[in-house]
């Protein structure tokens, strides 16, 4: 998820009563529900597709979620000394506990990989022990209705707490209407996918369905089916692509292709030896896509994010492979 929505979960967090449990609770939340973002320090020395196979892996591992928070606790709680020493270090503020402000960071730390598994980019959560990707297929990567639940329920907390009100309440009480609205859209996301596969007639009905949330609004999806195509003599020219729209109001509304002239696939493992581009595109793509260049070669492109308007972030030129086209 975009980094807004990460710090709104570290401040409800808090608000929902953990910022009283040490000093530097909340900063130790917000910081920690952003920190397995460092990775994307990696923009500096990676270049083209190469930040795709980077990110959302090691930094948001087991050994990561472990060592990160030490690091972060050990600055802050470092920091509050330094101020001490000084003779800045706010009045108000609760005493510094390490084991309790540990506690805190590893806490927003482990909500951040649970966030970001919710979207259809995926995630490594075991990594280094597996480069397995996992995929929520829940939310939008930014998603605006959930950050006015976020939002409202900082503001109700932070509200009732300069009020001398019960102030954790309303914090809890957004916290559980965030989990049943990520709990509606899973839901949401499931009924797609199954709409969309009983939908197709063609006989394949175990081909998979990847039902991606889109902007806005929440109650629809983009169902992408995927299925193996074959030359005449048998041989494998690579997956096909049908894109539809599914809505909780209307159900599936018929698919169609996408647009741009098919080509199939070259040979991945031959071109992941020889292209790095093409082989951390690869390593992070869910579905292929091989399309024209308007030179005759080919682009390869995921079917989540097939935009040629974004062609440099989600996409691949293959300038000396040229394009086949689909039998």
């Amino acid at each position: 998820m975009d980094n807004l929505t990460h710090s709104l979960v570290g401040a409800v967090l808090g608000q929902a009563g953990l910022k009283r449990k040490t000093g530097l609770a909340m900063p130790a939340l917000i910081i920690g529900a952003n920190l397995p973002d460092v990775d994307a320090a990696c923009f500096f020395w990676l270049e083209g597709t190469e930040h795709l196979a980077f990110r959302r892996g090691i930094t948001h591992g087991p050994p990561a979620l472990v060592l990160l928070p030490l690091i972060l606790a050990g600055l802050l709680w470092g920091w509050d000394r330094w101020q001490e020493r000084r003779g800045t270090r706010p009045e108000g503020r609760l005493p510094v506990r390490f084991g309790w402000l540990y506690a805190m960071v590893f806490i927003g730390c482990l909500s951040h990989p649970f966030f970001d598994w919710l979207n259809v980019y995926g995630i490594r959560l075991l990594e280094p022990f597996s480069s397995r990707w996992f995929y929520g297929d829940t939310l939008f990567i930014i998603d605006p209705w959930l950050w006015a639940l976020l939002i409202a329920s900082v503001w109700w907390s932070r509200r009732r707490e300069k009020a001398g009100g019960a102030w954790t309440r309303p914090a809890r009480v957004g916290l559980a209407a965030v989990l049943a609205y990520i709990g509606v859209n899973g839901w949401i996301t499931r009924s797609a996918d199954n709409e969309a596969s009983r939908a197709y007639s063609d006989g394949d009905h175990g081909a998979p369905v990847i039902a991606s949330p889109v902007p806005l609004a929440f109650w629809e999806r983009e169902t992408i089916r995927t299925r193996l195509a074959s030359d005449p003599t048998g041989g494998q020219v690579g997956p096909v692509y049908r894109f539809g729209r599914w809505s909780l109001a209307g159900g599936f509304a018929g698919d169609a292709g996408a647009s741009g002239t098919p080509c199939a696939l070259p040979d991945l493992t031959k071109l992941r030896s020889t292209n790095s581009q093409a082989d951390a595109f690869l390593f992070w793509s869910r579905a292929p896509l091989a399309t024209r260049a308007t030179d005759g070669s080919v682009i390869l492109y995921d079917a989540r994010f097939y935009d040629p308007r974004a062609r440099d972030r989600f996409s691949v030129a293959l300038p000396d492979v040229k394009c086949e086209p689909m039998p």
